[in-house]
């Protein structure tokens, strides 16, 4: 068993020959209680001024050890109450390796948890920006008016992702953007080829494939955002039309 609590207290731990650990963030402490299904106790004081303890407040574990990790002692909580808690040890050979390792995981582990939040997903690998962009460009020409041209350039704009996926892999991404264009165009005009519309950039190979089968797959809820609030801080910059500027008084400065 696993006990959190004070230095004053530690010695009543090393005589019961129980785990005593202190100086714990109470972030990890509420990390340990969540997986143990106990709950966080801040003093014994009663109503009745004296001091108590239930025992329905205490967790439960299988195991609490304490082992050797390279440089490092920890105490490993194996068993918890709650399975679906784990913990994930990161080794590298600097900390710089490790920073690294550690923002990958989190943005993985963030994508993952988006994506059972949004419980829609949508073809990667540039696709969405593809077909929006080809449905866009349909859309203007069907306008008679200035709002042609802002759509026009807004759908121009969607292709910088697929063009920038594809020159960061040192691909091609004229031609890649070029044969992705060609089949959402196909996807949206003929109703037979509506599956080429899942159709996104193979970065591996440099070539164009289904990447909803491949698996390469976004939250429909974070692309939808994405695009939002990259329009609206389009929009924002645009509607800037004055500066502000204030000139240093060279009088004021001769006369210092």
């Amino acid at each position: 068993m696993l006990i959190v609590w004070s230095q004053a207290h530690l010695n009543y731990f090393v005589e019961a020959g129980a785990i005593a650990v202190r100086r714990v963030r109470k972030e990890d402490m509420r990390h340990v209680a969540k997986a143990t299904g106990a709950t966080l106790v801040s003093t014994f004081a009663d109503m009745e001024g004296e001091e108590s303890f239930e025992a329905s407040l205490l967790g439960y574990a299988d195991e609490v050890v304490e082992e050797r990790i390279s440089d490092d002692d920890v105490i490993l909580i194996k068993g918890a109450k709650t399975t679906s808690a784990v913990s994930l040890i990161l080794r590298g050979a600097n900390d710089y390796m490790l920073d690294e390792m550690e923002r990958a995981l989190h943005d993985a582990l963030s994508i993952v948890k988006r994506t059972l939040e949004s419980n829609t997903v949508v073809a990667g690998g540039g696709a969405v920006e593809a077909a929006l962009s080809g449905y866009l460009e349909c859309l203007a020409t069907t306008l008679g008016s200035r709002e042609q041209l802002a759509i026009a350039e807004f759908a121009e704009a969607l292709l910088i992702i697929p063009k920038v996926l594809a020159v960061n892999a040192a691909k091609d991404a004229t031609d890649l953007v070029s044969k992705l264009r060609a089949y959402h165009t196909i996807a949206q005009t003929n109703a037979d080829k509506k599956h080429l519309s899942s159709m996104g950039l193979d970065l591996l190979k440099g070539t164009v494939r289904n990447n909803l089968e491949a698996g390469v797959i976004e939250p429909a809820m974070s692309k939808v955002k994405i695009i939002q609030f990259a329009t609206e801080a389009a929009i924002t910059i645009l509607r800037i039309d004055d500066m502000i500027k204030l000139v240093k008084d060279e009088s004021q400065n001769e006369e210092d």
